[in-house]
């Protein structure tokens, strides 16, 4: 967690909120320079303006809204900024917070209320990735338990429009936000993505980029009032704060997305063979020097798995050392040393088994956690554990359909 040193003699909320409002400030900044180089157009620098490709999304809204899906009142036809005309800060306002990727938006789906998210896949970059999500919305895949693909719920074509889809999706978090509590909910976490990712193998399809940007998890349930598509710190509306539970409380669904470098392979090919693409994470050791030479992309899939779980927890997080054997041996060098995925969920298994109760109830703590920061969350912490241990709550809290 970051943290920000605020001088003697200055008001703690007031620096904070500033602070606050100039990393949203910079961050619309990253976005419009990387809009001017993807689109080509010159981005509008009035604060909370539009950028060039939300104005697609705006030409889309009507069509949207008659296919049975609503966008935020920021992508209608007739909108006007609600802060306009008076002197409120555009990053404090529902409407003012752009979207944090150009081809992801979120949308309301009229026929029931719930919040998806519409992607933008170009068939001509991305040929396979409506086909393998589809195939996994099939039966008997879609309703198998260990299916921890994304759900496609409809792909629509934009009118005019030959090379793009729109997949719907659910609206989907990070699957480190909120942040874990407890080691049971990171290992109910890790179960779930070894599963996920052995039953996409077992299907004979390697996802070729499950890194830590193509994890996410389904956090309706977790909280207590709708989130912000775009700020899930705040309510839908932005009146305030949204609160949340713990995952001990109500166990989430982790999935994996983005499939369009997957690929679906025949089965009797024992060891199908692609050359190196690199995907979010450019640390492969097989691709390194190597990019003329095809590689089997599977034990490329368990490289990617291992390196996630390396990064995200036992480099920033204290108390995983007992995951170092398994995780070592999944970012092997030599990728024909590294275990199946059938090999990791077994020892996973075995590790989990071994974990007493304490250390599953015990809290996550970052590396980086000051004293204070260590002391109130200490406390808080051994008021929920305590009413879990009462209430009787498992120390590993099992996601259940």
């Amino acid at each position: 967690m970051k943290t920000h040193h605020v001088p003697k003699g200055e008001s703690t909320t007031n620096t904070k909120a500033e602070l606050k409002a100039e990393e949203a400030a910079e961050n619309e900044r990253r976005r419009a320079r990387k809009e001017r180089e993807l689109f080509g157009q010159e981005y509008d620098r009035r604060p909370g303006a539009l950028s060039a490709n939300e104005t697609w999304w705006c030409q889309q809204c009507l069509w949207l809204k008659s296919r049975g899906y609503l966008l935020r009142s920021r992508y209608a036809p007739d909108w006007v900024p609600s802060w306009e005309g008076t002197e409120r800060n555009p990053f404090t306002c529902e409407d003012g917070r752009s979207m944090r990727f150009a081809q992801v938006m979120d949308a309301t789906r009229v026929s029931d209320g719930s919040y998806v998210s519409l992607k933008i896949v170009k068939k001509s970059r991305h040929p396979h990735e409506v086909e393998i999500g589809q195939c996994f919305m099939s039966e008997p895949l879609v309703s198998h338990p260990k299916n921890h693909c994304v759900p496609f719920l409809e792909v629509l074509s934009p009118p005019n429009d030959e090379d793009r889809q729109l997949i719907v999706m659910p609206l989907l978090l990070p699957f480190t936000e909120p942040p874990f509590d407890t080691f049971g909910e990171v290992m109910e976490c890790l179960r779930q993505l070894f599963e996920g990712l052995l039953f996409m193998h077992n299907n004979h399809v390697a996802h070729r980029d499950c890194m830590w940007m193509n994890i996410m998890m389904d956090a309706k349930d977790l909280y207590v009032e709708p989130y912000h598509p775009v700020e899930p710190r705040m309510k839908r509306d932005f009146s305030g704060r949204a609160r949340h539970y713990t995952r001990t409380q109500r166990p989430p669904k982790y999935y994996f997305i983005d499939f369009g470098l997957s690929r679906r392979y025949d089965p009797r090919e024992a060891t199908p063979l692609e050359y190196p693409i690199f995907g979010g994470d450019k640390s492969v050791p097989e691709f390194q020097n190597n990019a003329d030479v095809p590689v089997n992309p599977f034990p490329t899939d368990v490289y990617y798995l291992g390196n996630l779980i390396r990064e995200e927890f036992m480099d920033t997080k204290k108390g995983f050392d007992f995951l170092k054997p398994l995780i070592d041996d999944m970012v092997r060098n030599d990728p024909n040393t590294r275990p199946t995925m059938n090999v990791v969920v077994e020892r996973f298994d075995l590790i989990r088994q071994q974990l007493s109760t304490w250390k599953l109830r015990s809290r996550v703590i970052a590396r980086d956690e000051d004293m204070f920061e260590t002391l109130y969350s200490s406390t808080t912490h051994w008021w929920r554990r305590i009413g879990f241990i009462v209430g009787r709550a498992p120390a590993v809290p099992r996601f259940q359909e």
